[in-house]
């Protein structure tokens, strides 16, 4: 029974404890670990050491390194420290290391020692410098506290969504206090501090004194708090050797205990009891560990989920291990497998001792098509690490051009990235590329690559006809297409010049343009419509009428309706109107001034070369039978029954037909025959008709 217990030692009357190594640390430190910030993340994770060589008692003689080990202490990186005094150290959920300088700023590393980023913990931080930082945890993410050297806190609760809160000032309060600690209640984080024998809570909007409940009489001094991982529990270590132990909402006492001990502890952490919902606080000091406590923990914690580690298997690239995982679980392969090989992939181009070739490569070996993998994401990893011909190796594997394109722009590959934009079909696409190569490159190349791409070309033109009129100009000029310049000339004319001598200057521009492109007809006819402006300029100067932008023919209409013929008729001269075209205008104009006079006179100044079928016709438009009379006697045999049949003589038009002996005007005319009236006429028809067939 002796081989049993030999190693075990009691621990009060009833306990008794055995202490063993579990494995070995395989770190080899050059210093202690009380000349160095210390930051162990949870469940496991790494631990970060950085000598400090700020502390007043130690010279600043080397660069601090900072070293980052596995739980095992197996090296993982190590660095030289180059920026400013470090006040704290602490691991984000992500495992990410950040890094509290003296001045405010707030430096992140990732697990192999890569920087990730960095943030200012604000102007006032700046200006007053930190004196203690904290690192903590919610369920919002990380976040930091800062007490400033005007001993006021300042806090982000999650450093991925930087927003800095300015907490209330503790009254009174003129130098550090004693101990403080950060508490998470009802999804408020909280700064609690002691100040002599004093409490203080502080939320964004007011400071309130507390008291633990129970608490024995007679404490001067709160040395030490400390608060457990689910912000449930509280443990306060006094200067007279008690250590309360209560609920973080000070509403409850679990227990107390007095440990004999008044020095202040170096550190005071809760802790669970294996196979216990039993919680406990380890205190220890320089060279004595205590373990106190009853506090029951009714839930339990699952903080570390499988996706939580695979992400850590992932940062300590145990690719193959996490793999396996996956497809024993059997999770979604975007979930899994998928997001384990994109982590892979991304860890690959970092490897700058093999080639951009034999790197693109393996990884489209690897990968191949595997949903959920996207490549464009591992070319802006490589671009990232400073390998541009790598990443568009990548985005040749990328199926998706709207995610090559933006990462193209990005890497000034603008040319190619047009080249893929356009193979895409996406006019939204080009367009976005078009407008980034116009801002980056000079005009005369922009219109050059331009020249080289008809599609790129033909959408940037449908552009500027909208919104940029003069760069189209100069794109025709530089492409000496003066057919489009003509008529670009022959639009400004209209749209962008208001005086008359502007609008005539533009024409002419068209028209030397148009004779370039040898598109003679184009030229004339501009010429013709300069001559037509200057014309009817002249004639609103002399005639007081409106005249500017009408068409030839209404020009004419115009002037025949106010009683000008004989310039109407100069005017189809000048123009070479023809004789039909003018007659058609006459006849239409003086009949809509109801001028019969007038226009029986034009019907009989000459033959009609239109004929008189369209006088019967205008003149029954305006409801004038007498007047239609007068010309359907004048209407050739060819249009003779039409007219009749317009004026309403049905008998005539019957009488016709029946000389004609045409059967198409026999059947018009019968089918005007109504009722009783034309009884005689239709009997007429048929009897002629009748009369033909025997023939």
């Amino acid at each position: 029974m002796d081989c049993y217990t030999a190693n075990w030692n009691p621990l009060g009357d009833s306990a008794f404890y055995r202490k063993y190594e579990l494995y070995s640390m395989d770190w080899d430190l050059k210093e202690e670990l009380r000349d160095c910030l210390v930051a162990a993340a949870p469940y496991g994770g790494p631990i970060a050491l950085l000598r400090n060589p700020w502390r007043k008692e130690k010279a600043a003689s080397v660069r601090p390194v900072l070293d980052i080990y596995s739980a095992s202490g197996i090296p993982l990186a190590s660095l030289l420290w180059k920026s400013g005094p470090v006040v704290s150290l602490g691991w984000s959920a992500e495992e990410e290391l950040l890094c509290v300088q003296e001045d405010g700023a707030v430096l992140v590393y990732g697990l192999h020692g890569d920087f990730r980023r960095h943030f200012s913990m604000g102007n006032e931080v700046l200006q007053n410098r930190v004196l203690d930082a904290r690192i903590f945890h919610t369920e919002f993410g990380s976040g930091v506290a800062i007490l400033t050297g005007a001993h006021r806190f300042t806090l982000s609760a999650n450093v991925g969504d930087l927003k800095l809160r300015r907490m209330p000032e503790v009254p009174g309060l003129q130098s550090a206090p004693s101990c403080w600690t950060t508490l998470c209640q009802d999804r408020v984080t909280h700064i609690l501090l002691a100040v002599g024998p004093d409490l203080y809570l502080l939320d964004h909007a007011a400071c309130s004194a507390v008291t633990p409940p129970g608490l024995v009489p007679g404490v001067s001094s709160f040395l030490q708090m400390a608060v457990s991982f689910t912000y449930r529990h509280l443990a306060l270590f006094t200067d007279t050797g008690y250590i309360w132990m209560g609920t973080a909402s000070l509403k409850e006492k679990l227990c107390e205990f007095n440990c004999n001990i008044r020095a202040p502890p170096k550190q005071m952490v809760w802790c669970s009891r294996p196979r216990s919902k039993e919680r406990a606080i380890v205190v220890a000091w320089e060279r004595r560990l205590m373990v106190v406590g009853d506090a029951p923990e009714s839930i339990q914690y699952k903080q570390l989920t499988i996706q939580v580690l695979l992400d850590r298997l992932v940062l300590r690239r145990l690719y193959p291990l996490a793999i396996q995982i996956c497809e024993y679980l059997r999770l979604p392969e975007v979930q899994g497998v998928s997001r384990i090989l994109a982590h892979w992939a991304c860890y690959k181009v970092q490897q700058k001792d093999v080639s951009d070739e034999d790197v693109a490569r393996a990884i489209n070996q690897k990968l191949g098509d595997t949903p959920g993998v996207s490549y464009s994401d591992i070319a802006a990893r490589a671009y990232g690490c400073g390998r541009t011909e790598l990443a568009i190796k990548l985005l040749e594997y990328e199926p998706r051009s709207g995610e090559q394109v933006p990462l193209l722009l990005k890497m000034k590959r603008s040319k190619l990235a047009l080249s893929k934009a356009i193979e895409s079909g996406d006019t939204d696409l080009v367009f976005t590329v078009l407008l980034h190569l116009k801002n980056e490159l000079n005009r005369g190349d922009f219109f050059m690559t331009l020249r080289n791409q008809p599609m790129a070309l033909s959408l940037y033109r449908q552009f500027c006809k909208h919104q940029e009129l003069e760069t189209l100009k100069d794109l025709y000029n530089q492409d000496d297409n003066h057919q489009e310049l003509g008529s670009f000339h022959i639009r400004a004319s209209y749209a962008a010049e208001e005086r008359i001598e502007g609008r005539v200057a533009a024409l002419q521009t068209a028209t030397d343009a148009f004779y370039k492109a040898k598109n003679e007809f184009a030229a004339k006819a501009t010429e013709d419509q300069m001559r037509l402006l200057r014309l009817q300029r002249r004639l609103e100067d002399e005639l007081e009428g409106q005249f500017l932008d009408l068409s030839l023919h209404d020009t004419v209409t115009t002037l025949i309706l106010g009683g000008h013929n004989k310039r109407a008729e100069q005017l189809a001269r000048d123009f070479r109107i023809p004789d039909k075209r003018l007659w058609w205008l006459k006849l239409t104009a003086l009949a809509d001034l109801e001028d019969w006079e007038e226009l029986e006179k034009f019907s009989k100044s000459k033959k009609s070369p239109i004929g008189y079928l369209p006088f019967v016709e205008i003149c029954m438009k305006q409801h004038n039978k007498y007047e239609a009379k007068k010309y359907a006697s004048r209407v050739g045999p060819e249009h003779k029954v039409k007219a009749l049949l317009l004026v309403g003589d049905v008998a005539q038009a019957a009488d016709v037909a029946i000389e004609h002996r045409n059967e198409a005007e026999l059947s018009l005319v019968l089918s005007h025959c109504t009722g009783a009236t034309d009884g005689a006429t239709a009997d007429k028809i048929q009897r002629a008709r009748a009369q033909a067939q025997k023939k």
